[in-house]
């Protein structure tokens, strides 16, 4: 059940990242409330690039065979 967690923060904190992003184009906060909403925006950003980094690894771990790395494409039709 933890791999349906990781997911599940991965999903909402992009998808508050993307909140984030928006309030501050739209260009309506103070100075303090940009600030404040470009911090927790850099800080979702950090998490999700560790939760890439990390689906990454496990990634190689699993195509790993006989002690050697191969890289086999991706096909996203075949996936579904």
């Amino acid at each position: 059940m933890a791999r349906k967690k990781a997911s599940i923060d991965f999903e909402q904190s992009l998808a508050d990242l993307q909140t984030l992003v928006e309030r501050l184009e739209n260009g309506e906060l103070s100075l303090e409330d940009s600030l404040t909403a470009f911090e927790q925006g850099i800080s979702l950003t950090r998490d999700c690039q560790a939760a890439l980094v990390q689906a990454e690894q496990k990634v190689q771990v699993l195509l790993e065979r006989d002690g050697e790395l191969k890289a086999e494409p991706f096909d996203a039709e075949q996936a579904e």
